[in-house]
Parts: C-alpha cells; sequence; structure tokens
C-alpha cells in the first residue's frame, strides 16, 4: 500500500486521540503527518510511531491556514465539530485534499458520500466520477472542479450499520424501530466528567440511599445534561429540533443516515435516543421489519459472514432448552448459574464487551411477536405466521467504529484512488 501524506483536524481531543492510536494498530501507510486543532493546544508535541512514520509532530493552528500551506496533504480527517468543519473543510478541499469529516457538517448534502466501509464503499465514487460540485451552490465548494468531501456517519448510525445492512440486501428493510442508550463520552470529555465526579460525590454519602428515597442524597447540578447523570437514565440525546415533531437532531440523524447509507429511501425509522450512565459503548435495542420472512436462525447465518460484525450466542430453540435443563436455575436472572446460562444461548452484547473493540457486537436475536399476525399466542389456528419481524441488541464502541475507526478504513479505500 502506498504512503500518504495525512492530515489530523481535531488531534488533541478525544476522537483524535483515538484516531492516532488506531493509525498506529493499523499500521496506516503515512508518508507525512500533520496535527491541527484550536490555537489553544498550538505547539503542543505529540509522539508518533509506526513502521512507515515516527517522530515528534508539533501541533499547528487551523485557523493560521490558507490553502497555499496545505498543499502537500493527500487526506485530512477532519473531527474538530461541525461549526469548524464548515469553516476549514471548504479551505482544505480548494488546497486539493479530500476531507473525511466526522461532524454532521455535510451528511445531509447531496453531493457529499456518507459512507460505512462495510456497507457502501462504492458511494465513494462520487469522488472520482469527474464532477465538481453544483456551481448553484452558495458555499465555498461551489464550482470545485472535483468532490473533495466524505461525511462519517453518526456515531448510533454507525454501530447498527454494519448488521442491518447484510439484513437488508437479503430481506428488505421496511420499518425500524430503535431505541439508544448512548455513553457519556458521546459528548466529550466534559461528559465524561461530569458523570464522573457526580457517581463520586453520590457514593460518598452512601448511594444505596437512593433504593427507597432519592431525597436522601444531594446531587451536584448538573452542567453538561439536563438532569443527573448519575444512576440515572436520561430520554434526551442530542439537541430538540425546532420543526414540531419533538424529535431530538440524534433520533432525525438515524433516520436520514439510514436510509441514504442504506440506499433505501422510502425506509421507515423511529428512534428513541438515551443517555445512560455509561462511559463508552452505544447500544440500540432494535425491532426491524422485512419485506420477506427472516427467522433468528437465518438472521444469525447472515450475520456470522458478515464484515465488522460479531454475533454473540445462538439462535437455536433446541440448544436455548437443552443448556437451561442443565443449569440451576433454568436462567433466571437472579441466579448466577442460570443467568450465565440464558446470556451463553441468547448473546448479550454489553457497552463493556465492546469498548475498545472494532466491530458491532449483535445477540438477543428473536422474532418480532408484535407485527400483525405473528404471535402464536393470538393466532392458534392461523397456518402461517408472519414471520417478516426481529428484534436484536447492538453495541459498539462509539468513539473508536463510531467515530475514528471508520474515517481511517474510508482513508485506505482511497488510498489507490489518490
Amino acid at each position: 500500500m502506498k504512503r500518504i501524506n495525512l492530515a489530523i483536524c481535531g488531534a488533541t481531543g478525544q476522537v483524535g486521540q483515538v484516531m492516532l492510536d488506531i493509525l498506529k494498530d493499523r499500521d496506516f501507510p503515512i508518508s507525512t503527518l500533520r496535527l491541527f486543532a484550536s490555537s489553544r493546544s498550538e505547539g503542543k508535541q505529540i509522539q508518533f510511531s509506526n513502521s512507515h512514520f515516527s517522530g515528534t509532530v508539533s501541533v499547528e493552528d487551523m485557523d493560521k491556514q490558507t490553502p497555499e500551506a496545505l498543499r502537500r496533504i493527500d487526506v485530512a480527517i477532519f473531527s474538530a465539530g461541525g461549526s469548524a468543519s464548515k469553516k476549514y473543510a471548504p479551505v482544505f478541499a480548494r488546497a486539493g485534499i479530500i476531507v473525511i469529516d466526522n461532524s454532521s457538517a455535510w451528511r445531509k448534502d447531496p453531493e457529499v458520500p456518507l459512507v460505512v466501509s462495510e456497507v457502501n464503499p462504492r458511494d465513494l465514487g462520487l469522488l472520482f466520477d469527474g464532477a465538481g460540485y453544483s456551481k448553484s451552490r452558495s458555499d465555498e465548494l461551489a464550482g470545485l472542479k472535483q468532490k473533495r468531501l466524505v461525511a462519517n456517519p453518526n456515531c448510533t448510525t454507525m454501530v447498527a450499520m454494519p448488521v442491518l445492512s447484510p439484513l437488508h440486501r437479503q430481506k428488505q428493510l421496511l420499518r425500524l424501530v430503535i431505541s439508544t442508550y448512548q455513553a457519556v463520552s458521546g459528548m466529550g470529555v466534559v461528559g465524561v466528567n461530569e458523570l464522573c465526579e457526580s457517581t463520586e460525590h453520590i457514593i460518598e454519602q452512601d448511594a444505596r440511599k437512593l433504593t427507597t428515597n432519592v431525597q436522601a442524597v444531594d446531587f451536584l447540578n448538573p452542567v453538561k445534561f439536563s438532569t443527573t447523570i448519575a444512576f440515572n437514565v436520561i430520554p434526551y440525546a442530542g439537541n430538540l429540533v425546532d420543526d414540531g415533531k419533538l424529535e431530538t437532531d440524534e433520533e432525525q440523524k438515524l433516520r436520514f443516515e439510514s436510509r441514504k447509507i442504506l440506499h433505501a429511501a422510502n425506509l421507515r425509522v423511529e428512534g428513541t435516543c438515551v443517555r445512560v450512565p455509561v462511559f463508552t459503548g452505544h447500544s440500540l435495542s432494535i425491532a426491524a421489519e422485512f419485506a420477506s420472512d427472516i427467522t433468528p436462525q437465518e438472521a444469525t447465518e447472515i450475520l456470522k459472514s458478515a464484515e465488522g460484525v460479531e454475533v454473540l450466542g445462538s439462535a437455536d430453540v433446541s440448544q436455548v432448552a437443552r443448556s437451561l435443563e442443565a443449569k440451576v436455575g433454568s436462567g433466571v436472572e437472579t441466579s448466577s448459574e442460570g443467568a450465565r446460562a440464558g446470556c451463553e444461548v441468547a448473546g448479550v452484547p454489553t457497552p463493556q464487551l465492546s469498548t475498545d473493540k472494532n466491530p458491532s457486537f449483535v445477540g438477543r436475536i428473536r422474532q418480532d411477536y408484535s407485527l400483525e399476525g405473528a404471535d402464536p399466542e393470538l393466532n392458534p389456528t392461523t397456518g402461517k405466521l408472519n414471520k417478516k419481524g426481529l428484534k436484536l441488541f447492538v453495541c459498539g464502541d462509539n468513539l473508536r467504529k463510531g467515530a475514528a475507526l471508520n474515517t481511517i478504513q474510508i482513508a485506505e479505500l482511497l488510498i489507490e484512488r489518490l
């Protein structure tokens, strides 16, 4: 693989640091490395080393860059927030650099591919189809001779796509109802710090008091969150969108991005995004409806061969029965031996399991009996039950695959085209 001149914008941030770790882990073929951040980090020295590049890199101020100063860079990976991407990505693009942007700034742009490396890598062809950005655009990209932007999906969408895409290809998704359980690191270092400080403050007062009397404990005033996040869940992740739908932008991203990535314009998507007291690892409870019948066993076999997916547990009903018969407690959660047996056959993805791992973990794959004509108890005389629905639970590291890893995988896909 040939080496390229790479830049990381937002290099000193939470995701930027993970990107640097992944570049080392994957031995990314770097010829030169430039690191950018805000003026606060200018001059900071960062040591980086893999088999292609080794040295101490001085962080540069993004605000001081001009197209002329950036000319030798091939690819720039942005993880500096939406406003920074809107301001600086066109500067990099005008210097002839391909920008892989990790913010929401360009995802809805029809001329910018939104890519998950395992799902729709062919969409990167938009960058090399000979067309530039339309001259009707009012932004700084208008009139550029070649497209230079790739968008990275939202971290929650990212975790789901490697799992949903292979199922969609074979059975055609019609509808998704998703509840997300999103870690505080999705809100940056300040979110992590607030959870840590709030939890420590409560534990010092004996958190067991919360079992019967929430007033028995003094809570710290929330700063980043709408209410306390420690020992709590908040059914409100993101910001409320002022369009009358009473949805947050996180919930709307799920809908729009799923449609764009899967090329499924008519896919019906409903989401409820919840913030939970977990440091890293986003989780999704998914009810999926398909155009064709699909059983948990079929889904398991499809997903076992899917790139970027790790399947937990078994959907074999007979295996479940044999396993639980042999265990004390018959799989009841309160019996440790039985609970472990139940987890082994059902498959239990957790945020802790997914942290610092690359795949999306999927388990609890079951038939969805809430669809019309699907429940055998409600349709005992029906010859053929509706088997077009599945329920599954997915977890993934929101900082790693959900943000940093996919941008680097996109860069790897682009190398031979540069």
